[in-house]
């Protein structure tokens, strides 16, 4: 019990001090920027296991301690069919940084797991529609996730490149199919370097992707290889190497879009619009 105790203070000590400014911070001006949370919200943080959403889990309990206005959280981890090492992992994550998050079963890795086209994709949105409806059951107004700004960059130059669009992940949604339910991403502005670092600096070890098509590449080289994902982030990688500020370029790049410039767009209808319907005006 001791270790457990030491464990969590440290982690905890961690983000009020070493990692304030490159976490927490960033975590609270996300929040504010994008107004993600209001007085009487009630949100289901949602943890999959993996570095990014244990630590979103840990912020939200340091920001409810803070306690500016009333809000509720509510812990959830789905469990869409993790072995057993991996759903012992997670528990004894959860009971030793002190997150008292209720799991429920589902099969999606079952489903999923035949699925040849996009298998991955449908993986996704099959879990988000669990836990949209999980959170709801819950009466939660709003779901979290833990996706970061490298996942926001890299989504940038996926839609580009591989989709032929300019998109972006945006930090918050509302849900087309459960009413009066939002999706927020409150870990927008962390970058995963900076995670890896708050986890490496105690000893912590998560779950990276478990699921049936992953874990025995994850056990042998680290990584699965070969997905567009990794081969954008090794591209910025590349990229960052000669200019530092690649990455925040690529961010800002959807900040500042100039719809003068754009040969054609969709608006929020899904109308599209071309510089020709105005060009001689």
């Amino acid at each position: 019990m001791e270790d457990i105790i030491d464990v969590n203070q440290h982690v905890e000590e961690s983000i009020r001090k070493r990692f304030h400014k490159e976490i927490f911070s960033k975590f609270a001006r996300a929040l504010n920027e994008y107004q993600m949370l209001k007085p009487g919200d009630k949100v289901a943080v949602c943890i999959s296991g993996g570095k990014d959403s244990m630590l979103m889990a840990k912020l939200f309990q340091e920001i409810k301690r803070h306690n500016k206005f009333d809000f509720e959280l509510v812990f959830l981890v789905m469990d869409p069919g993790y072995n057993d090492k991996n759903r012992a992992l997670i528990e004894q994550n959860l009971k030793d940084l002190h997150i008292p998050a209720e799991i429920f079963k589902s099969d999606i890795f079952d489903s999923v797991f035949h699925i040849e086209k996009s298998p991955c994709y449908l993986c996704a949105r099959m879990r988000r529609g669990c836990l949209y409806n999980k959170a709801k059951e819950l009466g939660c107004n709003k779901i979290a996730l833990g996706h970061h700004f490298d996942d926001v960059i890299e989504t940038i130059l996926m839609g580009m490149l591989y989709g032929a669009q300019i998109q972006t992940m945006m930090p918050k949604l509302h849900s087309t199919n459960f009413l009066g339910m939002e999706l927020i991403r409150p870990m927008y502005l962390i970058r995963e370097d900076d995670i890896q670092h708050w986890r490496d600096y105690n000893g912590l070890k998560f779950l990276q992707c478990a699921c049936k098509f992953t874990e025995q590449y994850y056990s042998e080289n680290g990584d699965p290889t070969g997905s567009k994902r990794k081969q954008v982030k090794e591209l910025i990688a590349r990229l960052k190497k000669d200019d530092p500020e690649i990455e925040m370029n690529i961010f800002r790049s959807v900040e500042n879009v100039n719809l003068a410039t754009v040969i054609t767009y969709k608006d929020k209808s899904g109308n599209r619009h071309n510089f020709l319907d105005t060009y001689n005006e």
